[in-house]
């Protein structure tokens, strides 16, 4: 535990390694938390966060806009440029207050203004508590893909303040739950089901943050960490069904157990223990309606991860692991379980 009954869970990466607080209040530490010798900040949110913070120093607000669209290198590009009219220097840091997408794109921003200026993350969403703020993806958006665009960079703080997650409406908290879920997948140790909120997000974080310390780039065992997200980014990609990414991840982990029982990999009771705990969060578990897998495939190639082909993160009897060269049949046994 950390001061005033907030969790404490540091993010271990040598002489970069970070603190990740947790708990009511968290963001009133963010003066405590600032690099050393900063003189200025600037405070990147959305005009309907509604979130204020005082990191003890000058500071100015910088608004972007709502929504994936604006996840664009536009963005970035207009944050760099108000950074630089303001006169921010590579001393300084830049806050980012929101969610996932304040602190991908701002992030990202802090990544390429002189080529790297300190971050800290404000998160405000349960699902950039659990996940987008917490070890070091930053990026953007491109027309054919998320994420595309981007940069490993990680932050000097991170305060997941689980007061302000009172005012989310129902649907935004729903989708920080489809990423709960994933997690209860990932480390089975773990009793999710006895936790309350501020301490389901600091397992969530701790989970995060020990897959980033052993591969902080992403080049075997984070990849796990993108489990449910192969068809959840197809969806996101395909557009016109009205999902939000945890509703997508929630779909996709129900997707990747159907498709990990095709293969022989999990029993059914497995694949019934990943729809209980999705449906348990009142997120969806089949497809939409009218959505044709022939839609999907094609965008499965796209995944980030996708290295010489589809690659895709399954259960098994040695837990999830990455899987690939899967036949085509499994894939539409999977798709024909998810109607």
């Amino acid at each position: 535990m950390s001061g005033g009954g907030l969790i404490r869970v540091d993010v271990p990466l040598g002489d970069r390694s970070y603190p990740v607080l947790v708990g009511d209040g968290a963001r009133h530490e963010l003066a405590g938390v600032l690099p050393a010798g900063a003189v200025r900040a600037a405070v990147v949110t959305q005009p309907g966060i509604g979130i204020e913070v005082d990191p003890g120093i000058e500071h100015q607000r910088f608004e972007m806009g709502d929504g994936e669209e604006a996840k664009s290198l536009a963005t970035v590009e207009d944050l760099c440029r108000a950074f630089a009219r303001w006169g921010l220097t590579r001393a300084d840091v830049v806050i980012a207050v929101g969610g996932g997408v304040v602190t991908d794109t701002a992030g990202f921003a802090a990544a390429s203004y002189h080529r790297g200026v300190a971050v800290v993350h404000v998160a405000t969403t349960l699902l950039a508590q659990v996940d987008a703020a917490i070890g070091g993806k930053t990026g953007v958006n491109l027309p054919e893909g998320k994420n595309l665009v981007g940069a490993f960079w990680q932050p000097a703080a991170v305060l997941c303040d689980t007061a302000v997650l009172a005012t989310m409406p129902p649907r935004e908290r729903r989708c920080g739950l489809g990423e709960v879920a994933k997690y209860h997948f990932l480390d089975r140790t773990v009793p999710f089901d006895d936790l309350d909120l501020p301490e389901k997000v600091a397992a969530c974080v701790r989970i995060k943050a020990d897959v980033v310390a052993a591969d902080e780039r992403e080049g075997g065992r984070r990849a796990l960490l993108n489990y449910g997200h192969t068809l959840a980014h197809a969806l996101e990609t395909a557009g016109g069904y009205d999902l939000r990414h945890g509703e997508a991840v929630a779909i996709g982990l129900v997707f990747a157990a159907e498709l990990a029982h095709a293969l022989g990999r999990i029993d059914a009771d497995r694949v019934a223990e990943h729809r209980r705990v999705v449906a348990g969060y009142d997120l969806p578990v089949a497809l939409p309606p009218g959505l044709e897998p022939a839609e999907l495939v094609p965008l499965f190639a796209r995944d980030k991860k996708a290295i010489g082909g589809v690659t895709f993160i399954l259960d098994g009897p040695d837990g999830i692991e990455a899987v690939r060269e899967v036949p085509s049949d499994a894939v539409d046994a999977a798709f024909a379980r998810m109607r």
